[in-house]
Parts: structure tokens; C-alpha cells; sequence
């Protein structure tokens, strides 16, 4: 496979994607919504704490110090550590960079607890499948039941009193009293009526002769809740995979090349500036530029790129990638945290750790939840007694409601889809920066886009240059001009002029005839650029304008109005406006002998490909019932061209830099004073203050160098060039918004059909016990289905 010519700058610009945290810790011992709350409370009244949020799912504390916070970093995460640990958990600082750890229990401890317990419990409902005439002794009972209640069960018991100390209520506080409630039953009932009181069978009714026991009740429903917390932990697990298969890409080792060649060492151990060797099919290790060798590199783990890209002397290489054929000598320009790899880890964890809108609801009905289900409880159990009940079965009737209430599918809601979400988008090449824009996202009205790098391939070409009739320098010294003032411009249309120039030189740079040098270069923003010949047959004033630059000097200058009038006896001027009316961006070279006595000397016509998949995005987009509009710097004719091509109905062209954010402004404002959501998708610079200012911004990576201010300002980074990112952002955002509001109808559903029901007595505390365990399970299943989500 042949490689192209290197283009060093033509490659993509890391995005500076920065931490919000300031500090990041790994809890330990959460089980509930209510854990989340009471953790969030303790961090908050911190000295110094501005803010801070808690990820059920992920187990991670994001904390933000107030401006001027702290004096001592050390010390005060100390602090943040210490107020956790006062709650009643265990906390430890985690590193911006440091992996998404897996359980550090045993494997007993989860997937073996419910094993046991199941073991324990279900010879307790085997009499169910005998009959009422078989039926084990009390002291059977009593035997496989205690070691679950108090054995098993005992986390339930640490984390309620935990809880308790801190002053705050839990689920496992719910499940110690409902089980410790239908277990101290069975032995009050046993001692009082000896070896003839009975399995239950999951009714609440006695038996004739004898009262029936619950042992089975509390086993099981302890075997339940274990159970249920195994599965979660296993799905929690798989809502965290597309971070730790990002953080997988990381190579253990490096082939460092020193004075005695090639030495493995730790990645750890790999500073700026450092020579390493990638041999083909291993992992680039971290950011850095080709020094020697050639190969293709498969970016699809962190861009979405499907097809391999060519790397040759000067490419930029990003770690994670993988080499392919050849063999590639790096100097390092960025490790650790500061790697392109690192900054993308980040963004997608802070967005799994922020918290969407609806979950504050959802946070201010958990803080009440454990107290509330402990009232409902204590009124059912004493109105059944109160209306006649036997106290034991209008206890099991309270025990039910202790245990069918769902506290940790509502706290597992939210953050179970916003992080199954984010990960499919991130593998996808989307980058979310939090929930707040997944919800925004989700009712965007209007996209609009810039054109050049977005739309378009971002690279125009010089496609025609022609000297003016009476300019007295020839084509190609007017092309060498024109290159010397473009000199130092990263501008797509300054790299076309230099390549064209270089391309007319045999390759080498553009270089003016001796004792030439073009000084004072002054570029003006949306306008051109201008500089000054001192000496020379050259002499004087030059520059390269935009057809705006052209007619803002034209109006007060007389002599540049009789040359543009003169010309204008030949084709030269109206082959130029020709070409412009039909797509081409013209660009006008200018020259002033003496100050302020401007004659045009060339025009240049530049065109500009639209990318191969912006018709069927826009065609997507509008699928989809958003309105696309085009704001573009460029003029009118190139602008209606490219969106005659694609299908865009509203185009904004020949709009200056800082003009961009007051027409999203107005697409904002609407039509008859309906406020609409807008999208603005761009790329460069001069896209930042009209990201910002959109309610939604995306920033793409352009392949011409795509702007960090750009990639800052957006809510969205798309990771490569493709426009059909766009309609795929929207559409995540979209599914994700609604698997929110699935899980949150299914929880509340859970708890508010199920708990009425338990306490009029349609359900026995092993099927309450069932039912609160399926609805976790159920919710973050729900949740793992976007894991499967493709644009």
C-alpha cells in the first residue's frame, strides 16, 4: 500500500479537554440512593468546598474547591477523605489518570454470598412444593436461617448502623429491620409454641393447629437482595467498559531507544522528549511526532475512524493508536495526564459523574425515601393490629413494606444511563461534556453550521490565478507575492496560495527576488492580510484581501475605483465575478506604490470540496425535524453553492468573525417570539463565542487543525472530521434522555404501586424482596441496551 506525501500540519489538532474536578475520590461501602446524599452532604461541609457529586455507579466523588481553595492541597484532600470516613465509608484520593478499578471484594463476597444463601434457603421452600403435610422442624428452620440472617447478612447490618451513626437512613437499614423483624418472629413464635409451629409457605395464614414461622421469609429475602446486588455490580461493571477499554489501550512497557539502543521500560517512566521505538501491531504509547519510518496507524478506538491513517516523517501519532505495517521511530510531546488519550478518559468520566437535571428530583425524593418507607411501615403494622390483625401477620405486613421499597433503582436511574450513553457515544467518536447538553441536545430545533472544515474538506486549492491586464509583474511573481504575505498564516486559503507557490517553485518555499523581504505583516480578521516591501522593484505596500477588504477600500479611493474601471474593458473582472457566483472564493491581490493609492494587480479563485458525507447528514438532520442553517464567513456565491449541493435551505453568508454569536443569538430568538434550541457545529477560531453562545456547541476535530478555543467552548467534540456525527450526537442524546425517564418511570413505578401493595397485603415478604431486586436489575438493564447503540 502506497503512502501520500506527509502533511504535518495537516493533522488533527489534540483537543484540550481539561479536568473540571479539582479532586477525585473512590468511595467505598454505598448501597443506596440515600448513600450518594448523606456522602454529598459530608463533602460539602468541607472548608473550601465549593461543590461536590457522588456517581453511584462509578463509585467516584467529583469535588470542586471554591475560588482561592485550598491553602494545602494535601491536607485538605485529607479532610475530604476524613468527612467521608466519618459518614460511615472508606475513601481514597484517585489520580485524573488512574483506572476504573475493579471490585476489590472477592468473589465470594458477591457472586458466593447469594450462592450460599440460595444454597441455605431453598430447602426452607421445598415444603411449598411437598405440601402443607411436609414441613421441616423449628430447629431446622432456625438452623439454615440464622447463618444467612446474621452471617450473610451481616453487610446489611454494618452499612444500617453506619448509616444510623451518621444520622441518616439507607437500604440496608430496610432490610435489616424487615428480615431482623421476620426472624425474631419465627423464634418468639418457636419458644412460645415449640416443635409445632411450621414453615409459612409464603402465606400469611396460619395453620390450624400451629402458627406458621418465617426463617424462609428473612433467608430468602436476604438471598434476594444478594442476589439483586450481584447482577448489579456485574452490570455496573459493564456500564464502565468503554472507559476502561480506553484506558486498556495503554501499553505496559516502551521501547525506549537511549545511548545503548533500545531499552524496555515502564510507561510510567517515559518523560517529554524521550525517543521511543513502536514496532508494528504494538499500541503507540503516548503523544509525540514521527522522527523516522512510515506506517498506517488505526486511530478507531479513539476517533471512530473506521480506515487506517498514513503516518511519515513529522505525522502526529496519539497514544492509544495501533502501528501497523512499519516500524516508527517518536520523540514524546505529551504523557500521563496530558496525553490526548488521558484527556478523552476525563471528559467521558466527569461526564458519567455529573448529574442530569432530573436526578436533583430525583436526589431530593432519596433524602426522605428510607424515613418515609420506615413510617409507611410502622402505620401498616399497627393499623392491620388495630383492625383486628394477629400481630404477627400485621408484622409481616410492615416486614413487607421494609423490603419491597426500591431506594437503589432510583439512584441507579440516571447515572446507570447517562453512563451507558456517554460510553457508546465515546466509542462512537462523541464526546459529551455532561448531562446538562445530553438534555438540551434532545430538543434542539435549528443546527447551524460553519462551512469551511465542517462542511466542506476544510483544504481549498487555488484553482485559478490571473494578473491583472495592466499589472507590470508576471503571474508567477505575483503568486510568490502573494505567498511571502501569507508566510505566516495557518488559513486553509494561505496554505493553498504557499502550496500552489511551492508547486510552481519545484516544491521549495516561496522565495521574493533578491533583496526583497516582506516586513509589518497585519492580518484583519475577515478582511485579509497586508505587509510592506521596503526596497526593490517590489516596493510598497501589499496586500491580500478578501472581495469585502476589496470594496471597503475601493469607497474612498478614487484610484483603485478608475483601475477596477479601466479593467473592466476587458474579462478580467467579470471572469472573476463569474467564477464567484458560482462557488469559488475569491481573493484579491492589491499594491500600493505610494501610501493609500491601491491597484489591483491578481485576483485568485479558490474552490472547496463538500465533504462525501454532508449531503446525507443534512439529510439526516432534516429526518429528524431540525431546520439547518449555514453561517458562513465566506461569500454569498461560494456559500449558496455548497448549500445548493447539499440541501441547506437558510444560508448567513459573508458574516465576520465576531458577528457569529449575534446571529445564533437571533435564530435563538425565532418567530413570533418562540425560543428555539440551537446547535452550532464548527471548527476554527473564529467559532468559539458563537459555540458558546449556542445551547448546544460541537466542536469537530478538522484534519486542518482544529482549535482548542473551539474544542473549550462546545458541549460536544466530535473526535474526526464527519458531519454525520452531528445527526449521531442528537440521536444518542435522544436515546439516552429517554432511557432516563424509562428507568425513573420504572422505579417510581416500583415503589409506588409496590409498596400500597405490600402494605394492604398482596404480597409476602419474599415476593417484596423479589420484586426489589428485579427492580434494580431491571433498571440497569434497561440502561445497557444503549451499550449496543449505533449511529
Amino acid at each position: 500500500m502506497s503512502l501520500p506525501a506527509a502533511k504535518p500540519s495537516d493533522e488533527t489538532e489534540i483537543p484540550l479537554l481539561t479536568a473540571a474536578a479539582d479532586v477525585q475520590l473512590a468511595v467505598r461501602g454505598m448501597t443506596c440512593a440515600a448513600c450518594v446524599g448523606r456522602v454529598e452532604r459530608a463533602l460539602r461541609k468541607v472548608e473550601g468546598v465549593a461543590d461536590a457529586q457522588v456517581n453511584y455507579a462509578t463509585e467516584v466523588a467529583s469535588v470542586h474547591w471554591r475560588t482561592g481553595a485550598p491553602p494545602n492541597a494535601t491536607q485538605d484532600a485529607a479532610g475530604l477523605v476524613a468527612a467521608i470516613e466519618r459518614a460511615g465509608y472508606e475513601a481514597h484520593v484517585q489520580a485524573d489518570d488512574a483506572p476504573i478499578a475493579e471490585p476489590v471484594q472477592p468473589w465470594w463476597s458477591v457472586w458466593g454470598a447469594a450462592l450460599l444463601g440460595a444454597a441455605a434457603s431453598l430447602p426452607l421452600l421445598l415444603p411449598m412444593l411437598w405440601g402443607d403435610h411436609h414441613f421441616w422442624p423449628a430447629w431446622v428452620q432456625f438452623a439454615l436461617a440464622t447463618p444467612v440472617q446474621f452471617l450473610l447478612g451481616a453487610r446489611f447490618y454494618k452499612a444500617g448502623w453506619a448509616a444510623l451513626r451518621a444520622g441518616s437512613g439507607n437500604m440496608d437499614q430496610l432490610v435489616a429491620l424487615g428480615t431482623s423483624a421476620a426472624w425474631g418472629l419465627s423464634c418468639w413464635l418457636w419458644w412460645r409454641h415449640g416443635q409445632d409451629a411450621h414453615v409459612s409457605h409464603g402465606s400469611l395464614a396460619a395453620h390450624d393447629a400451629a402458627p406458621a414461622l418465617y426463617f424462609e421469609s428473612a433467608a430468602v429475602v436476604i438471598t434476594l437482595v444478594l442476589l439483586g446486588k450481584a447482577l448489579e455490580a456485574r452490570a455496573k461493571r459493564e456500564t464502565t467498559a468503554a472507559i476502561r477499554a480506553l484506558q486498556a489501550l495503554r501499553p505496559a512497557t516502551v521501547h525506549r531507544l537511549g545511548p545503548q539502543g533500545e531499552v524496555d521500560v515502564p510507561l510510567a517512566q517515559v518523560v517529554v522528549g524521550d525517543q521511543v521505538v513502536v514496532r508494528p501491531g504494538e499500541q503507540i504509547p503516548c503523544d509525540g511526532t514521527v522522527l523516522e519510518g512510515a506506517s498506517h496507524v488505526d486511530e478507531a478506538m479513539l476517533t471512530g475512524e473506521p480506515l487506517p491513517v498514513p503516518k511519515l516523517q513529522g505525522a502526529h501519532l496519539t497514544g492509544g493508536s495501533v502501528n501497523g505495517e512499519g516500524r516508527l521511530l517518536m520523540k514524546v510531546s505529551a504523557v500521563g495526564a496530558q496525553t490526548m488519550l488521558a484527556r478523552i478518559i476525563r471528559r467521558v468520566v466527569e461526564a458519567q459523574a455529573s448529574k442530569a437535571p432530573i436526578q436533583r428530583v430525583v436526589d431530593r425524593v432519596s433524602a426522605i425515601f428510607v424515613p418515609l418507607v420506615l413510617l409507611v411501615a410502622l402505620a401498616t403494622g399497627l393499623g392491620w393490629w388495630w383492625f383486628g390483625l394477629p400481630g404477627e401477620q400485621a408484622l409481616i405486613r410492615a416486614v413487607a413494606v421494609l423490603v419491597i421499597a426500591c431506594p437503589c433503582a432510583l439512584g441507579l436511574a440516571t447515572p446507570a444511563a447517562i453512563m451507558a450513553g456517554t460510553g457508546a457515544a465515546a466509542r462512537q467518536g462523541i464526546l459529551i461534556k455532561d448531562p446538562e447538553v445530553l438534555e438540551r441536545a434532545r430538543r434542539i430545533d435549528i443546527v447551524a453550521f460553519d462551512k469551511t472544515g465542517t462542511l466542506t474538506e476544510g483544504r481549498p486549492t487555488l484553482s485559478r490565478w490571473e494578473p491583472s491586464p495592466r499589472s507590470p509583474l508576471m503571474a508567477s511573481q505575483l503568486l510568490q507575492v502573494a505567498a511571502a504575505l501569507q508566510s505566516g498564516s495557518e488559513h486553509p486559503l494561505a496554505r493553498a496560495v504557499i502550496h500552489a507557490a511551492k508547486g510552481q517553485s519545484g516544491g521549495q518555499p516561496p522565495v521574493l527576488p533578491e533583496g526583497c523581504l516582506m516586513q509589518g505583516l497585519h492580518a484583519e480578521p475577515g478582511q485579509g492580510i497586508q505587509g510592506r516591501i521596503a526596497v526593490g522593484h517590489l516596493a510598497g505596500d501589499w496586500c491580500l484581501v478578501s472581495t469585502r477588504g476589496l470594496l471597503a477600500r475601493c469607497g474612498p479611493d478614487q484610484s483603485l475605483r478608475r483601475g477596477l474601471t479601466q479593467d473592466a474593458e476587458t474579462s478580467w473582472r467579470d471572469v472573476a465575478h463569474t467564477l464567484a457566483s458560482e462557488g469559488a472564493t475569491l481573493s484579491w491581490l492589491l499594491h500600493a506604490p505610494k501610501a493609500g493609492e491601491w491597484h489591483p494587480l491578481a485576483w485568485m479563485a479558490f474552490g472547496d470540496e463538500a465533504k462525501p458525507d454532508a449531503a446525507e447528514a443534512v439529510r439526516r438532520l432534516h429526518a429528524m425535524g431540525v431546520r439547518i442553517v449555514m453561517l458562513s464567513g465566506d461569500n454569498r456565491g461560494a456559500a449558496h453553492a455548497v448549500a445548493r449541493h447539499l440541501g441547506i435551505e437558510q444560508v448567513i453568508a459573508e458574516v465576520l468573525p465576531g458577528d457569529k454569536a449575534d446571529h445564533v443569538h437571533r435564530l435563538q430568538q425565532g418567530e413570533g417570539g418562540v425560543r428555539r434550541t440551537v446547535a452550532m457545529v464548527g471548527d476554527g477560531l473564529n467559532d468559539g463565542p458563537a459555540l458558546a453562545a449556542a445551547d448546544v456547541g460541537m466542536a469537530m476535530a478538522n484534519p486542518c487543525g482544529g482549535s482548542d478555543v473551539a474544542l473549550q467552548a462546545a458541549g460536544v467534540t466530535l473526535m474526526r472530521g464527519d458531519p454525520l456525527l452531528v445527526p449521531a450526537a442528537l440521536a444518542i442524546s435522544r436515546a439516552t434522555s429517554n432511557k432516563i425517564r424509562q428507568n425513573l418511570v420504572w422505579a417510581f413505578a416500583y415503589n409506588l404501586i409496590g409498596i400500597p401493595l405490600a402494605a394492604m397485603g398482596g404480597l409476602n415478604p419474599m415476593l417484596a424482596g423479589a420484586a426489589m431486586a428485579l427492580s434494580s436489575i431491571s433498571v440497569l438493564g434497561n440502561a445497557l441496551l444503549l451499550s449496543r447503540w449505533r449511529p
